[in-house]
C-alpha cells in the first residue's frame, strides 16, 4: 500500500502538470480563438483524428517551467504526436496560438524537429496545422542560424520530400516570414478563408520597408494565394472543413511498405498491469525483481530470458507486446550473486552483464526484432577488481552494439538513469525511436546523494587551498544548497521540459506506447546492414 500511494501521489502531481500543459495560454485566449471562429490546436487534432482513436502526443511537458520572465510557454506552443487519419499512422504537428500567438521559442524550434526526426525515422505522412506568428524575436539568436535551429525545420521538409514522405499542410491562421516555408515546402497547401494568411512579410513591415500600404489579406490572404499566386492549392470557408479535406486526401495515399518484424495475436499480459504500482518500492534504494514488472507488460506475462543464470544484474530476454516479438534489455534492481558467488549490487552494469547484453544487441539485430530497455541503472561497477577485470572495454562493446542498433529502439525509464549507464541502456543520445520516463525516473550523472557529497569536498579543497576553514554549519548550509539544486535537474519533469525525453507516462500506457512504436516502425524497411565495427573482445 506504501508502494501504492507513493506512485499515485506522482501520478496526481503529473496529471496537474498535463491539465495545465493542455489549456495551453489559457481559457481566455481559448475563447478569443473561438471568436475568431477558429479552432484551437488540439480541438483542430481531435476533429481531424479518426473516432475512438488513440492520440500519442509527444512533448507535452514540453518547457514545463522555462520562460518565466516571457510568462511561460506550455507545451512549446505546438502540439506534437501520432494519430491516426483515415486508418493511417500520421504524425501531426499543431501551432497552439494560444500560446504568444504560436510564436516559435528556442524549445519550438527542437519540438517541431523532433516530430520531424519521428516522423523520418518511420516514414510516417505529416500533417501540419499552421497558426503561428513565426520566430519569437526577442529570442531570435537562439533560435535563428545554428544547425539545429529553425532553419531545419526547412531543411527537413525537403528531404522528407524527397524520401516519398507525404506533407500536407492546412494554413489556419498566421504564417508569416520564414515560417511561411513550411507550408509551400509541403507536397500540399490548403488555406482557410478570413482567418489564414501567408507572407513572408506583414503588411506593417511592408510599409516600413517599400512605403507599399496593404491589409493582410490582399498582401497573404487566401483568395490571392489561391486564385492569384497559385501559392497554395485550394481555399476552405472554415477549420473543419480544411480538417475534412486532409482526411479525403489521407484515404487516398497508396500502402506503405513493410519492414516486416514479426507479429502474433497478442495476449493480454496474466499479470494485471497494475501491480507495478505496488511492485515499485516508495524507498528508490530498495531492490526490486524488475521481472515482475515486465510481467506486468508482455504478452501472457511469458519471458523467454536469454543466458538468465549469466550477467545478472542486466535481463535479457525475448517476449512479445500487444504480439510484436520484442527483445528486451532491462536492469535488474534486486541483489543477485554471480557465478562466482560474489554478491552483485542491484541497477549496477558488471562486465558480464554488459558482455552478454552486447551479445543479445547482435542476435536481435541479426533476427531483425525490435529492441525495448527498460532503465533503472546507476551506472557501471567500479572501483579496482572491476577495472582490471575490464569493465570499460565490456562497457564499450554494450555501448558499441546499441549505437550500431539498426533495429528500432524504445527506452522507458523506470528509475535511476545515471551516467554511462544511461547511454548503454539507449538513452537520448542512442536514438530510441521514442524514449518515455515514468514519474520515478531520474536523469543525472550520479545521484543527487553523490554529486553533493563530491561538490561539497570539490569545495573544501579550494577552501583549504586558500588557508580558510568551513566550519560544520557552514558545510551543512553548503551541502544542502547543492542538493536541492541537483535533486531539481534530476527530476523527470527537468528532462521532459527540455525534450530529453518523449514525455512523462503512467507505467500502465508503456505497453500501448510500444505497440503504437512498432507499428510505426514497420512502415521503414531497414537499409543499413548491422555491423559493430572494431570491438575489444
Amino acid at each position: 500500500m506504501e508502494n501504492r500511494q507513493s506512485l499515485q501521489n506522482l501520478l496526481d502531481t503529473l496529471h496537474k502538470k498535463v491539465e495545465i500543459a493542455r489549456l495551453g495560454g489559457g481559457t481566455k485566449r481559448i475563447d478569443a480563438q473561438h471568436k475568431k471562429g477558429k479552432l484551437t490546436a488540439r480541438e483542430r487534432i481531435a476533429y481531424l483524428i479518426d473516432t475512438d482513436s488513440q492520440f500519442l502526443e509527444i512533448g507535452t511537458l514540453v518547457a514545463d517551467g522555462m520562460y518565466a520572465e516571457e510568462g511561460g510557454c506550455p507545451s512549446a506552443g505546438v502540439v506534437t504526436g501520432i494519430g491516426y487519419v483515415a486508418g493511417r499512422q500520421c504524425m501531426i504537428v499543431a501551432n497552439d496560438a494560444t500560446v504568444k500567438a504560436g510564436a516559435w521559442f528556442p524549445i519550438a524550434a527542437k519540438k517541431n524537429l523532433r516530430a520531424q526526426e519521428i516522423a523520418m525515422e518511420n516514414h510516417l505522412p505529416t500533417i501540419y496545422l499552421v497558426d503561428s506568428a513565426g520566430v519569437f524575436l526577442p529570442m531570435q539568436a537562439e533560435v535563428f542560424a545554428d544547425k539545429e535551429h529553425f532553419g531545419r525545420i526547412f531543411r527537413n521538409n525537403a528531404q522528407m520530400s524527397a524520401m516519398g514522405i507525404v506533407q500536407i499542410s492546412a494554413i489556419m491562421g498566421s504564417c508569416v516570414a520564414g515560417g511561411a516555408y513550411l507550408p509551400i515546402m509541403s507536397d500540399e497547401a490548403f488555406i482557410v478563408e478570413g482567418t489564414g494568411s501567408v507572407y513572408l512579410a506583414g503588411s506593417y513591415l511592408v510599409r516600413s520597408s517599400i512605403g507599399e500600404v496593404v491589409d493582410s489579406e490582399t498582401l497573404g490572404g487566401a483568395t490571392m494565394h489561391s486564385e492569384i499566386s497559385g501559392v497554395t492549392d485550394n481555399k476552405f470557408p472554415d477549420d473543419q472543413s480544411c480538417l475534412d479535406a486532409i482526411r479525403s486526401h489521407m484515404d487516398k495515399i497508396g500502402a506503405p511498405q513493410q519492414a516486416g518484424f514479426n507479429r502474433k495475436e497478442a495476449k493480454n499480459p496474466e499479470k494485471d498491469p497494475q501491480e507495478i504500482y505496488n511492485i515499485l518500492p516508495a524507498d528508490r534504494l530498495k531492490p526490486y525483481d524488475m521481472k515482475d514488472i515486465l510481467r506486468c507488460i508482455v504478452d501472457a506475462s511469458e519471458l523467454e530470458e536469454y543466458k538468465p543464470d549469466y550477467g545478472k544484474t542486466l535481463i535479457c530476454t525475448y517476449a512479445r507486446v500487444d504480439g510484436w516479438a520484442v527483445g528486451i534489455v532491462a536492469n535488474q534492481r534486486t541483489i543477485v550473486k554471480s557465478g562466482k558467488g560474489e554478491v552483485q549490487l542491484g541497477g549496477v552494469i558488471y562486465g558480464e552483464a554488459a558482455d552478454k547484453a552486447a551479445r543479445f544487441i547482435m542476435n536481435c539485430n541479426q533476427k531483425k526484432i525490435p529492441l525495448i530497455f527498460f532503465q533503472d541503472v546507476t551506472g557501471f561497477m567500479v572501483g579496482s577488481r572491476a577495472e582490471q577485470s575490464g569493465i570499460i572495454k565490456d562497457g564499450a562493446k554494450m555501448v558499441n552494439a546499441v549505437a550500431n542498433s539498426v533495429v528500432p529502439k524504445f527506452t522507458f525509464i523506470v528509475g535511476n538513469s545515471y551516467g554511462a549507464g544511461n547511454y548503454a541502456m539507449c538513452g537520448k543520445a542512442y536514438d530510441p525511436r521514442l524514449i518515455f520516463a515514468w514519474p520515478t525516473a531520474q536523469m543525472a550523472v550520479m545521484s543527487g546523494a553523490t554529486a553533493a557529497n563530491t561538490l561539497l569536498q570539490i569545495e573544501t579543497a579550494k577552501h583549504k587551498a586558500k588557508g580558510e576553514t568551513i566550519t560544520p554549519e557552514a558545510q551543512k548550509e553548503l551541502l544542502d544548497e547543492i542538493t536541492n539544486r541537483y535533486n531539481d535537474e534530476l527530476s523527470p519533469y527537468y528532462a521532459a521540459a527540455r525534450l530529453w525525453v518523449d514525455g512523462i507516462i503512467d507505467p500502465v500506457e508503456t505497453r500501448q506506447i510500444i505497440s503504437e512504436g512498432i507499428k510505426a516502425a514497420n512502415q521503414a524497411p531497414i537499409q543499413k546492414p548491422f555491423n559493430v565495427g572494431v570491438i575489444q573482445v
